[in-house]
């Protein structure tokens, strides 16, 4: 099924993806010390729809950026949050053949976090439903920023949406496989 919309200018709605790093049900404390929800959302390279896409809303996005915050030309160190898999993550195969890009949310804007189960949409309710490996569509918004000499164009994570299950990127097992031998 087809997941890509242009929803706005800014802002799209972009699948098949599959969710990795997903702290979408509590927020998380980033290095720099801010609460953060935060999502990586990969890409596969061959969804040349959804790429294209992402690519108008982050020209739309660099324009706005270039008149109310670069001083009217986009910076050299101009930072984009589409990045490759294959450079950025050589060694990490969940990313290898996907761009990607790391999404998030402030605390008092918590993304909705939804499951499409048999034609109809749920909340989901915790990590058995929502989770790194999963795969679904999640609906991104981009601004520009200038912060302390950092300049680009992040990106706000407003819903995900579990559409099939996936291998959990966590490093754990599934209780069927750990456990589902031992009743019979």
């Amino acid at each position: 099924m087809n997941y890509n919309k242009m929803i706005s200018d800014t802002c799209v709605r972009v699948g098949e993806v599959r969710f990795s790093y997903a702290n979408v049900f509590a927020p998380k404390r980033t290095p720099n010390g801010q609460e953060k929800y935060s999502c990586a959302i990969l890409i596969p390279k061959d969804n040349k729809a959804a790429l294209d896409m992402i690519n108008q809303a982050l020209e739309n996005t660099k324009l706005i950026g270039k008149s109310s915050q670069w001083g009217g030309t986009v910076p050299r160190n101009f930072r984009s949050p589409l990045r490759d898999g294959d450079e950025d993550r050589p060694d990490d195969d969940n990313y290898a053949g996907c761009y990607f890009i790391n999404a998030s949310a402030n605390p008092d804007k918590k993304p909705q976090v939804k499951v499409v189960q048999d034609g109809q949409m749920f909340d989901a309710l915790d990590q058995d439903d929502f989770y790194s490996g999963c795969y679904g569509a999640a609906v991104l918004n981009f601004f520009p920023y200038d912060n302390s000499g950092n300049r680009g164009i992040g990106a706000g994570l407003n819903f995900v949406v579990k559409t099939r299950d996936g291998d959990k990127l966590s490093g754990g097992v599934s209780e069927a496989s750990a456990l589902g031998d031992m009743l019979g």
